[in-house]
């Protein structure tokens, strides 16, 4: 009989059970508790595989699922007690399940912990996949409302942080749409990459037995879009790869850039400087020393988790880039990242999509910003191209203009045309003309341009897609 004090799972061969530090460093429980579902899920598919194929009875299976609901309903209670000594979520279940149903011990047939936990995170990853693409919608259709509210807003567009051209702010927002629906598609595409089945792989080598990969793989959902079964079809790289990792935290990582250039966006925004929003009290703080602050922390955090997002993917790349095949207890390190960019994530996400709704555009602050005629400098440049001006040759005119501007200290709209007429015989008499807001935005109806006729069309789109 073994010694009490060896480790349960693979004592067999050693004199001595591990060192507290090893038991220590070695547990994983304290984090891969959150797959208990997922890993009963599996043990459930597991066990009716082996009942398949004859392994073990009908009866035996019948009492390893009863015995896997009782744990199931304790976990959920909270009542389930971890001991760090069975080192994982997955031995602590079989542990306890074996206490109460002998049937158990056969559980582990024909699978390893390696195939067992690639299986529990590529469940784990489709779950995980689904609520991201839940919040990324709630987050695109709050955005979607206030660019709806937003169309007649006009506001300067920047580059390199300066006045460039005039946009509505709904177009300003709805590039934010673009972003976060690409990251919906990266979402989506780590979901497919996930739904493969790994179960079987074994160790390194699979297994001699007559087990049923693929009524595995249907037990569990891994399969394609007609039903059928989709399983791994290499057992060194099914246990040992962790590209499915790498790609679902270079996704968040990347939404996590989208989400910090939005909120810097509205950082600016918010501030007294630019005043074109004001943020809701709800998701603003205050000072505890300077009464009239109103500070966006809600939109600060958010910048500052995305930079928490990046160094997760950069940790994984890091741990992964010199192990051999195949496992390798480094990989033990995989799930803390994947599991802190999802919670990061969707709590970014999930801010974002309540803190929108009460946001609310400073129309007056906007349009004395969008007053200044330099934003419509290049469409002077277009005026002279539509004369037959070559467009360097205008470009140098127009400069020559804002150079008159300046020296006069006389808005580029205002200058005399005594002025303008002398540095260059196309600037007619109307070409001040082109100082009108509503003119400029009329003007851009092509595919991808703040027009009020194409910003209307792509909220429309962006409606049809969330119904």
């Amino acid at each position: 009989m073994m010694d009490g004090k060896k480790q349960a799972t693979w004592g067999g061969r050693f004199s001595e059970g591990p060192a507290a530090l090893m038991l220590r460093i070695g547990e994983s429980v304290s984090f891969d508790q959150r797959l208990a579902e997922f890993d009963i899920l599996g043990s459930k598919a597991q066990s009716a595989m082996l009942a398949h194929v004859g392994i073990i009875t009908e009866v035996e299976r019948d009492a390893i699922h009863a015995g896997l609901e009782t744990i199931l309903e304790a976990v959920k209670a909270g009542t389930f007690v971890w001991k760090t000594e069975l080192e994982d979520v997955h031995m602590n279940i079989e542990q306890a399940l074996t206490d109460e149903v002998p049937a158990a011990a056969k559980l582990h047939t024909a699978r390893s912990r390696n195939d067992q936990v690639a299986t529990d995170m590529r469940l784990w990853f489709k779950d995980a996949c689904v609520q991201i693409e839940v919040s990324l919608n709630a987050v695109i259709r709050s955005l979607v409302d206030l660019a709806d509210a937003t169309q007649t807003v006009i506001i300067p567009g920047y580059t390199h942080l300066q006045r460039a051209q005039p946009v509505s702010m709904a177009h300003h927002l709805l590039a934010y749409v673009e972003m976060f629906a690409r990251d919906r598609t990266r979402i989506a595409a780590v979901a497919e990459q996930a739904n493969v089945c790994p179960l079987g792989s074994g160790a390194i080598a699979g297994t001699t037995l007559p087990i049923d990969r693929e009524f595995v793989a249907k037990e569990l959902g891994f399969v394609d879009t007609e039903g059928n079964p989709r399983v791994t079809q290499n057992s060194m790289d099914a246990v040992s790869d962790r590209d499915l990792f790498i790609d679902f935290a270079s996704a968040a990582a990347t939404c996590g850039v989208h989400l910090s250039r939005m909120a810097e966006d509205f950082i600016l925004w918010s501030s007294a400087e630019f005043g074109y929003v004001r943020l809701p009290d709800a998701f603003t703080t205050g000072s505890s020393l300077m009464p009239q602050k109103k500070n966006p922390d809600a939109f600060e955090l958010i910048r500052g988790k995305s930079a928490r997002l990046t160094g997760n993917l950069q940790m994984l790349l890091t741990m992964v880039k010199g192990l051999p095949l195949t496992y390798n207890r480094d990989l033990q390190e995989d799930k803390p990242p994947v599991f802190d960019s999802f919670d990061q994530l969707k709590l970014m996400l999930d801010t974002v999509a309540a803190c929108l709704p009460g946001v609310e555009a400073n129309a007056k602050r906007c349009a004395a910003a969008v007053a200044d005629p330099a934003l419509l400098a290049t469409d002077v440049v277009d005026y002279l191209v539509e004369q037959g001006v070559p467009f360097r040759e205008a470009h140098h005119v127009v400069g020559a203009l804002v150079g008159l501007s300046e020296e006069l200290d006389t808005p580029l709209n205002e200058l005399p045309y005594g002025k303008v007429q002398p540095i260059h015989s196309k600037l007619g008499e109307d070409w001040s003309s082109v100082f009108d807001l509503k003119r400029a935005l009329a003007a851009r109806e092509k595919a991808g341009m703040p027009g009020p006729k194409q910003v209307a069309a792509r909220i429309a789109y962006w409606r049809k897609d969330l119904a």
